[in-house]
């Protein structure tokens, strides 16, 4: 937690690839064979094996040692990359997610069946090494299945088992309407105004009902059924307590869906930024000549993120005033939508190791963001994941003041060992 491995900024580079020796190091201490930093485009990947377990199945357990940037900084109590233990709390960037949940396999390795590691330092920006380094490591990489310890459980005391994950595509928006800003009053009503013209094609894609109107943007969604969705309501609603947390008027979405509903099982648009135009103190008196936004969608079982970003690029284009010229660069990082089949027998292990340790049966769950390593994966390596690690919803992951629990990662060890005893039988 000290090394400041932010993938994002070209200036931790050397933190990051330091967080990959570590890890390595750490593996190499705990009996691990064939630990290996190895390079990719981006960040390192550490690999590492055990396979002296004849007649056993191979498990790849996958996680990253990448963190978000600590920004702001004068919101954390104590300083993110000083790790702080108070009231049984250990306090720091990273520590939920997820390096102390990526160290529980590696502790609870017991030499039971043959494991493989597969640890990035790119999660926390979409992962785009991942996908060439998998498809170009098959052989190196085969397993029957892979545990992800980026994931976390229900409560303190109620344990889950995170069966979906929703997918996502995203692209940006230029809009230009002269060659240079204008003066609003020698030229007004005469010249487009691009933030107005951008303005006009992001209302646009939604209506007041939070529906999204991009034509054919509904079409391959799969519907749960009504036993699924039965369980998701049988769920305790825990929908008012995150409108206070998160201090919002009131909770938005689409018609027709309870909240949990629509964060799990239902696909989003979201303008994550606009800008152009003067922004700073006073007033300028100028007619925009360009001006710009980032949009991304979460994509759940069937949804295609090509086919939607198409879809959303096609609808831009078609809908942008005339007199402004558009152009729309769809994004490089993109995930499938992710649903392990409730009937896998990983499930079912992970299950019972989990009972073994809360005394309770876990919840089935979903989630509303995306893990990339999930989908490619099931893509390239045909497995499928099971979701296994220790974070909490409240530890403030890529939030100031980050803090995981030491009761989790305590019952984390245990339930890491359960599961391992589970599958080696």
């Amino acid at each position: 937690m000290r090394i400041p491995s932010v993938s994002t900024d070209p200036a931790h580079k050397a933190d990051v690839a330091a967080a990959a020796e570590w890890v390595a190091a750490r593996m190499r201490a705990a009996g691990i064979e064939h630990v290996a930093v190895m390079p990719t485009a981006g960040h390192p990947i550490v690999y590492g094996d055990w396979l002296h377990a004849p007649g056993k199945p191979t498990v790849l357990f996958y996680g990253h040692f990448d963190v978000q940037p600590p920004d702001p900084l004068d919101l954390w109590t104590s300083p993110p990359f000083e790790p702080m233990e108070r009231d049984g709390r250990i306090y720091g960037r990273g520590c939920s997610d997820m390096k102390g949940n990526l160290l529980l396999p590696i502790v609870a390795f017991e030499r039971q069946l043959n494991v493989r590691f597969l640890y990035e330092g790119e999660e926390e920006i979409g992962s785009p090494s991942l996908g060439p380094f998998v498809q170009g490591h098959r052989e190196l990489l085969a397993c029957d299945m892979a545990i992800n310890a980026d994931s976390g459980q229900f409560s303190e005391d109620q344990p889950a088992l995170l069966v979906g994950l929703r997918g996502n595509t995203g692209l940006q928006v230029d809009v230009r309407s002269a060659a240079t800003d204008t003066h609003s009053g020698l030229l007004g009503g005469l010249v487009a105004n691009a933030a107005q013209a951008l303005a006009h094609i992001l209302a646009g894609l939604k209506g007041p009902d939070g529906r999204i109107l991009v034509e054919g943007f509904y079409e391959d969604v799969r519907m749960p059924s009504r036993e699924e969705r039965a369980a998701m309501a049988a769920l305790p609603d825990d929908s008012e307590e995150l409108r206070r947390a998160v201090g919002a008027k009131a909770l938005a979405g689409e018609p027709g869906f309870t909240p949990r509903e629509r964060n799990w099982i239902r696909p989003t648009l979201d303008i994550n930024g606009m800008w152009g135009g003067y922004q700073g103190a006073g007033g300028k008196t100028v007619i925009p000549a360009e001006a710009h936004a980032k949009i991304t969608c979460r994509l759940v079982p069937d949804q295609k993120p090509a086919v939607i970003a198409a879809l959303l690029r096609d609808h831009i284009l078609r809908h942008a005033p005339p007199e402004v010229e558009v152009t729309v660069h769809v994004g490089a990082g993109r995930s499938e939508p992710y649903l392990v089949p409730l009937d896998h027998p990983g499930l079912a292990a992970a299950a019972r190791a989990l009972k073994s340790v809360y005394g309770r049966d876990p919840y089935h769950t979903r989630m509303g963001a995306t893990v990339p390593a999930t989908s490619i994966l099931r893509q390239d390596l045909g497995v499928w994941t099971i979701p296994f690690g220790f974070s909490l919803g409240d530890e403030n992951a890529h939030a100031p003041n980050e803090f995981v629990r030491v009761s989790s990662m305590l019952r984390g060890e245990q339930a890491f060992k359960a599961l391992l005893k589970e599958l080696a039988g």
